[in-house]
């Protein structure tokens, strides 16, 4: 039989030994866990060499930038289309000028106009709405999950007789949950978008990201996988999109097969050949690049990942995502920031889910700006009834605020990835049982 004081004794002194040896926080005065800061970088960038070199000194050495003045065996940009096309198991690809265009072109070639809804995440990059707006259509905002993509079960009960395409962003690296979107749009007939700007070579069940929906787009632009400081690429296996997608990219114009279309007023958003050296070049390097990241992303889950009380961000498909930031949630707001401010005086920083805007709260789209007051996407009873707001993305709102995590990089060290582990392990357990 245990006395009652001395096990109360015990327990208090076991307490007061776990607290001793916990390390005490740089935040609270404790050593940090590096001095110099754990620092980010672009990553194509980070592989430039002889490769790219070369590919820009051809190009001047044949003084003819413009892609339709090389044949197609010659032109950068023709072999990057057929390399592309290829890596993401399409049948056809598209260089074009930027992200922002291939969404543009991706929008004329799903025939998205007046009246026309498209659905897509409250948390994502201006591009993805305004070239809805640039369309005619209506932007139709789903709350995202916690994988922070657009949350499958918030689409069906968006979708209205005007809904034409569903959007599916994979943001930050992680693939957004494909089989349920996928089979919403085929159960309502609807086409599928798939956004793999901040993900290029990441894949979901084994496919890459961009292949499984009627149209991929990526922007190639510089905080991007692989780069030529801008750039940007649809792919399709549907000759008709793929078509439709060529005459609006090149002013209407097909040159390489005969038209089986009529007249489409497109815009000029041609990628020169400067640009398409330098991405066949990184377009090369692209699963180097993605092991490089992967395997400093999986060696610091591997170091946190008997973390009591660690809650991750959702992978839907943790072997296709890219590992770009490990991402931890906590209860409150208040909370990640507390685990923000230790981990920067730790030297290993920490940031919360970015690159994309939560589009519903900005100002000038909660007031539906468009290009001219007289603009056709909210000129209609429905456009004039929906009302965006706070109301339409609480829940993406408070997911957003709780998520914080490490970006990775992939030219870090072991020692970086050793220093990220034991920050984390230093910090979140102060921080959660505080």
């Amino acid at each position: 039989m245990v006395d009652r004081r001395d096990f109360l004794a015990a327990a208090a002194a076991a307490v007061m030994g776990s607290a001793e040896a916990a390390p005490q926080l740089a935040a609270n005065g404790g050593t940090p866990v590096r001095a110099k800061p754990l620092g980010g970088a672009n990553w194509g960038p980070q592989y430039y060499d002889g490769k790219e070199q070369r590919q820009l000194e051809e190009v001047l050495e044949s003084r003819n930038p413009f892609r339709f003045s090389n044949p197609l065996d010659k032109s950068k940009v023709a072999l990057f289309e057929n390399e592309y096309a290829a890596r993401m198991q399409t049948k056809y690809a598209l260089a074009v000028t930027s992200g922002t265009a291939a969404l543009h072109v991706a929008m004329a070639a799903l025939e998205v106009g007046p009246g026309d809804e498209v659905i897509l995440p409250a948390w994502t990059w201006y591009s993805c709405y305004n070239t809805v707006i640039q369309a005619g259509g209506l932007p139709v905002f789903a709350e995202i999950d916690e994988s922070f993509n657009i949350d499958p079960k918030a689409i069906e009960a968006l979708i209205t007789p005007q809904t034409k395409v569903i959007m599916a962003v994979h943001l930050q690296g992680n693939p957004a949950d494909m089989d349920p979107i996928l089979g919403i749009a085929r159960k309502h007939r609807l086409k599928v978008l798939e956004d793999g700007s901040q993900s290029v070579g990441a894949s979901y069940q084994g496919k890459p990201l961009g292949s499984m929906g009627d149209i991929g787009i990526y922007s190639l632009q510089q905080s991007k996988t692989i780069t030529a400081g801008e750039g940007g690429a649809l792919v399709t296996s549907d000759p008709y999109l793929y078509e439709r997608a060529c005459r609006f990219h090149d002013v209407t114009v097909r040159r390489d097969f005969p038209s089986k279309l009529g007249f489409i007023p497109g815009l000029n958003y041609r990628m020169n050949e400067f640009t398409g050296g330098v991405l066949l070049a990184q377009l090369r390097k692209l699963d180097t690049i993605i092991g490089d990241v992967r395997r400093n992303a999986r060696r610091v889950y591997g170091g946190i990942g008997d973390l009591p009380d660690a809650h991750r961000r959702h992978l839907p498909d943790p072997d296709g995502e890219l590992g770009t930031g490990i991402f931890l949630g906590f209860r409150t707001k208040e909370e990640r920031q507390r685990y923000a401010d230790a981990m920067k005086a730790e030297g290993v920083p920490v940031a919360g889910p970015g690159g994309s805007v939560i589009l519903p709260i900005v100002p000038e789209i909660e007031q539906k700006v468009t290009v001219t007051p007289r603009w056709p996407s909210f000129s209609s009873d429905r456009g004039k009834s929906i009302r965006y707001g706070r109301e339409c993305c609480a829940r993406t709102i408070d997911i957003l605020s709780r998520f914080a995590g490490v970006m990775m990089n992939p030219k870090y060290t072991e020692r970086d990835t050793a220093d990220a582990i034991a920050a984390v392990r230093k910090v979140h357990p102060a921080i959660v049982r505080a």
